[in-house]
């Protein structure tokens, strides 16, 4: 179990100077994806091409709009509440995407990159990334996710305790090596959790709460902008406080109908990624 912050995190200027990064979990920590929250002011187009990733981008706050430049289709993408704490939309580009993002209004994003990032990526003139290892196959072309496309497609889920709803952003079938769902969990509750067959990144979005390892007794204190992995060694109990919103992220992949074991975990799905070395 290892966790980051905000500002203990690598920085890097990019989008040639439009946007910012915070890289809070990268390459070398071995759960084969990247984890990066972007900033950027009223500004754009930007024009961004990742011939060698995939890339799902999570809208924290405010509002861009997202241009496909080979179709012309644009969507206007904001975020959920953040006070009622509530699911915002999410963009999936990958090697196909030529496309513009223009933020309407000063904007927050989560990004998750596959191929990781390194840490030292930059864009080059056509808005591209550096390769970084495999391509995973992803789907021909870019989509967007929002939270009512995603209940009317019954991707929206209660947990077996009833203490937490979760609405799956992305499943294996999506072919991205990762998967991604927004967790809402109820205020004053406890969830002993154990993911012996895979390993999971967790960033909170709001709220308040703790994780404490059961074996080692290690805690982490669970705020805004806090990142924290579990893995198979790490059996733990997560506790909130006035409830918790989280993007949580697993790798290898689930298909979307798994249910907690009686040790708070998933079944096997696919080889595990080797975590931190």
């Amino acid at each position: 179990m290892f966790h980051r912050r905000m500002d203990g995190a690598p920085t890097a200027s990019i989008s040639h100077g439009g946007a910012e990064t915070a890289r809070l979990l990268l390459a070398g920590d071995g759960l084969g994806f990247s984890v990066s929250v972007v900033t950027a002011p009223v500004s754009g187009p930007h024009r961004l091409f990742y011939k060698h990733h995939w890339e799902a981008s999570y809208m924290l706050e405010g509002r861009a709009l997202l241009e496909d430049e080979d179709t012309g289709d644009r969507w206007e993408l904001g975020p959920g509440d953040m006070y009622i704490v509530g699911p915002g939309d999410m963009y999936i580009v990958g090697p196909n995407d030529r496309h513009l993002v223009t933020d309407l209004t000063p904007c927050r994003a989560l990004g998750v990159f596959n191929p990781p990032v390194i840490g030292h990526e930059n864009h080059d003139d056509e808005g591209t990334y550096p390769p970084g290892g495999p391509v995973p196959p992803g789907k021909p072309k870019m989509w967007v996710a929002t939270p009512d496309s995603l209940r009317a497609a019954g991707h929206e889920k209660t947990s077996v305790t009833g203490t937490a709803t979760l609405l799956r952003y992305l499943l294996a079938q999506d072919g991205l090596g990762f998967t991604w769902s927004d967790v809402t969990i109820h205020g004053g509750t406890q969830n002993r959790l154990w993911y012996k067959n895979h390993w999971e990144a967790n960033y909170v979005i709001a709220g308040s709460g703790t994780v404490t390892h059961e074996t080692t007794g290690e805690r982490i204190l669970l705020a805004p902008g806090a990142l924290y992995c579990v893995g198979p060694d790490d059996p733990h109990v997560l506790a909130t406080e006035d409830g918790l919103h989280i993007a949580s992220l697993f790798n290898p992949p689930l298909d979307g109908t798994e249910m907690h074991d009686a040790d708070g975990g998933y079944p096997p799905t696919a080889p595990l990624p080797p975590g931190p070395g």
